[in-house]
């Protein structure tokens, strides 16, 4: 058991350090000034609007099986009770007398980088089945924090929209993806290539955006902020850990156990800036948790995949 705990540690541990090196680069180009604002929102853009639902559906172009649609549901159920979890221990743990830090605490506590940090990883460990699961996490990841995640920025629900949410690239990839799934839709080459392509560039694109991000921010303020190292620390271990307990006390097991477990250890959300920019809360802070929850992940990612794939996976 020690030895298979090792190597799959060192595993996970190396496809971390190969993420790593792809947001190094990421950040020696905003240090050099090769990358900029602009430019970077163009990346994001791609990556959200065009990159990530390619993923998607890329990984959703296979026969139907009614194995796999069971996985995906187990895995969306997951998904949703993660998010629930995760929200119970921000409400009970912050409550910090400025408003604008405790909504930006208690939403990096909750989502975490399923998308960026977690679907790279997915791909390289499990395959298409890791990518083809974690994308329903992922469209959960989404419908809560354009529901919750939004009335949590905001303090109202004043700002929800359900439009906002049918129509997330994410969620639309999704449904394309269903569509042909569920119908064994055959797929022309001349169309799946391009959109393999695309998928292709999930992995290089948002590391180095992260690693732009990085480049932009005080790195030293991040280790000053006790209350950021406890969020960070639920985030990137409680979170995770208690998942995981719970996953494997509901029969849990395999590709979809690991799927989960791998989303879950992931850092905080980048969308947690954008929100905190967005709804005028502290951000800086979101910033400097991004920062911090991404330099330690180095380290508890391989920790927790190894060990959930070692006794669950």
């Amino acid at each position: 058991m020690n030895q298979q705990l090792f190597d799959n540690f060192i595993t996970v541990g190396t496809q971390v350090l190969e993420l790593f090196i792809l947001i190094a680069l990421g950040f020696m180009c905003g240090k050099t000034k090769m990358l900029n604002d602009k430019a970077v929102k163009s990346i994001t853009d791609i990556v959200l609007y065009i990159v990530c639902p390619c993923v998607i559906v890329q990984n959703f172009i296979r026969p139907f099986d009614a194995g796999m649609l069971s996985g995906l549901l187990t895995a969306a159920g997951a998904a949703l009770s993660i998010h629930i979890l995760s929200a119970v221990i921000a409400m009970l743990v912050f409550h910090d007398k400025v408003p604008e830090k405790n909504r930006v605490y208690r939403f990096a506590l909750i989502f975490s980088n399923c998308g960026y940090m977690s679907l790279p990883m997915q791909q390289a460990i499990l395959g298409s089945d890791g990518v083809f699961f974690g994308a329903v996490y992922i469209v959960i990841f989404n419908v809560v924090m354009w529901t919750f995640g939004v009335w949590l920025s905001s303090g109202d629900g004043k700002n929800l929209s359900a439009r906002k949410i049918l129509l997330n690239p994410c969620i639309i990839g999704m449904a394309v993806g269903l569509v042909i799934f569920l119908t064994s839709l055959p797929v022309p080459a001349i169309i799946s290539q391009p959109i393999t392509f695309m998928a292709n560039l999930n992995t290089p694109l948002p590391m180095m955006v992260v690693g732009y991000y990085l480049s932009r921010s005080k790195i030293s303020d991040a280790f000053k902020d006790g209350k950021g190292f406890i969020c960070v620390l639920l985030r990137l271990v409680a979170v995770p850990v208690i998942a995981f307990g719970g996953m494997m006390l509901c029969g849990m097991r395999g590709t979809v156990l690991m799927t989960c477990v791998i989303s879950a250890s992931a850092p905080v959300a980048a969308a947690t800036t954008m929100f905190a920019a967005k709804f005028e809360n502290d951000a800086e802070l979101s910033v400097n948790l991004v920062t911090l929850s991404t330099l330690l992940s180095v380290i508890t990612m391989p920790l927790i995949v190894g060990f959930a794939q070692t006794v669950g996976g």
